[in-house]
């Protein structure tokens, strides 16, 4: 075989996995139908958010875990920081899933952590203005990762240990050789084999593995950077990072961070979904409006002039958890996310995972049995 491994799609998943097997002495083809970083998929926007009392699933946690121990070593690797330590508050009424949920996560797994209401919160962090009745957990090594940063320190290491990427490279399609017996990818540019193969393609993967297709939908988010009226509020040092239920939503946010603006989303912005390709690229006014609503409401300190306003996508599955499993019938194909909008964070455990899947006998000492494909969720999304 020309390469042991052809990671398809070098964003943040692939990136990651990229080095992780290059630096195994895996010999590694990376192929990016893009730039590299680029503005067309999940992974764009300065930053994401990482937080350590998962509402989600308390599951997660052991892999935020190592992620966080990941972050730290390809920070050291290239001399990145690409962890910011911030704090984060994940808040809703007190009955919500989101409070109790993140309450659990952290009780479970003995992460330190304190209960504040509402009026706490605005007391110790004057740039929110939460309801009182909220209840909220905050955790002390929440922040966020600087996304796009991460993924150049990714391929630079990979690259450092051999590994070839291709960039503005599109793949065509693949099809893999009998009896598990390697795999080859055709492009706009030429055809390579391997012994095995990692999809990493984020909204595009259903086009590239049509079976995912009804389980990993596309969906159009927007993101918004507002100029604060008093930007002392919103500094790092001053304003965790957020994951907050409220009436019109969930949404999330984010200090002062490279752009000169508050910046925050809403999960599931109008609930537009499509193939990957048709997604509507350039923010509209009702995107701003919807936006700014929540942000005048709830961080009025923060809602001055817009600084910018930038589109991405959520690849969603039916219960919103990851997808990262062998192919179900070619072993020497590995399938990797859809994150449903909360995988970023994940991306340097994510790596380590797909290069234990993707190299040697093919395991992992990772718990990875929840996310997955045989569960009940993509077995029979529409059930």
């Amino acid at each position: 075989m020309a390469y042991d491994v052809i990671v398809v799609g070098i964003g943040g998943m692939g990136s990651a996995a990229a080095w992780h097997l290059a630096r195994r002495g895996v010999k590694v083809l990376g192929l990016e139908r893009f730039d590299i970083p680029h503005s067309m998929g999940s992974s764009h926007g300065i930053s994401r958010i990482i937080r350590m009392p998962y509402y989600e699933d308390p599951a997660y946690v052991p892999l935020l875990r190592r992620a966080y121990e990941l972050w730290g070593e390809i920070e050291a690797a290239t001399g990145e920081e690409l962890l910011v330590i911030t704090g984060s508050i994940d808040a809703s009424p007190e009955d919500d899933a989101l409070f109790q949920g993140a309450l659990n996560s952290a009780r479970l797994h003995d992460l330190p952590h304190e209960v504040l209401t509402g009026d706490q919160i605005n007391a110790r962090y004057p740039g929110y203005r939460l309801p009182s009745s909220h209840r909220a957990v905050f955790q002390e090594r929440g922040g966020l990762i600087a996304s796009e940063r991460a993924i150049v320190a990714h391929v630079r290491a990979a690259q450092a240990h051999g590994a070839e990427i291709h960039a503005r490279e599109a793949v065509l399609g693949w099809e893999a050789k009998p009896n598990g017996d390697g795999v080859v990818v055709t492009t706009d540019r030429g055809r390579y084999e391997a012994a095995r193969l990692v999809l990493t393609a984020g909204a595009w993967i259903g086009d590239l593995e049509p079976s995912l297709q009804a389980v990993a939908v596309p969906e159009r988010q927007v993101l918004a950077w507002l100029q604060p009226a008093k930007p002392e509020l919103f500094a790092l040092d001053r304003f965790p990072v957020f994951n907050l239920q409220v009436d019109e939503g969930r949404y999330y946010g984010f200090p002062i961070y490279e752009v000169p603006g508050f910046k925050f989303g809403r999960y599931h912005h109008r609930g537009e979904t499509s193939r990957a390709d048709d997604v509507r690229r350039e923010p509209d006014a009702e995107d701003e409006r919807l936006l700014r609503d929540f942000s005048q409401r709830y961080f009025p300190d923060g809602s001055g002039p817009t600084m910018a306003l930038r589109s991405c996508m959520f690849t969603n599955t039916p219960d919103e958890h990851f997808i990262l499993d062998r192919h179900p019938d070619h072993e020497q194909v590995v399938l990797v996310s859809p994150c449903s909008g909360h995988g970023y964070k994940f991306c340097s455990v994510i790596g380590e995972i797909v290069a234990d899947l993707a190299s040697g006998d093919g395991t992992t000492r990772h718990d990875i049995g929840f996310l997955r494909l045989a569960r009940t969720a993509l077995a029979a999304p529409h059930a």
